[in-house]
């Protein structure tokens, strides 16, 4: 095997959990990105908490959101779910955020996801995608939104709905492939 098949190996991605997050909507990436090479790190409310899934499937988050850092990180990942509108009220979550934007690592967003980089503040001026449902959420927020399948604005990458997670992935992989 190459480096051409492992191309983020060495990168560090910190993907967000919490209940009712969309199955797919983590999973996927997750185990996309690791067949890259990224090493993936989930991080919920509480470190080593079981969570439900939308669907049912669980996930036990890695570590606590309060003990993450953008700067141990490459990316972050924002799936979807009910879970964004219970997450975005975490205060140290949104400046954690906030980090990564400033930092100008990737932030990708997908589905209901978008609700926490709304409430960071991130996305005035961003052209972006997302569930119909927080379409109004996100132009309220300053965004502007196109129903794409993925939507890539400097370091936002952001997509609709699990069927879009080919596309997702695809545009997470390229951008931190041709970053230093």
């Amino acid at each position: 095997m190459s480096s051409d098949d492992f191309p983020l190996s060495g990168r560090r991605i910190l993907i967000l959990v919490g209940e009712i997050y969309e199955d797919l909507e983590l999973w996927y990436p997750k185990l996309r990105l690791e067949e890259a090479g990224a090493s993936t790190t989930i991080a919920g409310p509480a470190a080593n908490q079981h969570y439900n899934g939308k669907h049912g499937y669980p996930c036990t988050s890695d570590a606590a959101i309060a003990d993450m850092a953008a700067n141990d990180f490459d990316a972050l990942i924002v799936p979807g779910g009910f879970m964004p509108d219970k997450l975005r009220r975490d205060l140290v979550l949104l400046q954690l955020v906030r980090d990564f934007d400033a930092a100008k690592k990737p932030i990708a967003a997908i589905c209901h996801g978008g609700w926490i980089t709304i409430s960071a503040g991130v996305y005035r001026g961003v052209r972006v995608t997302g569930s119909p449902g927080i379409k109004d959420d996100l132009v309220n927020a300053g965004a502007t939104y196109e129903d794409q399948a993925v939507v890539v604005d400097g370091h936002h990458i952001s997509s609709r709905r699990p069927d879009d997670l080919p596309e997702f992935c695809r545009a997470i992989i390229q951008m931190m492939s041709s970053q230093s």
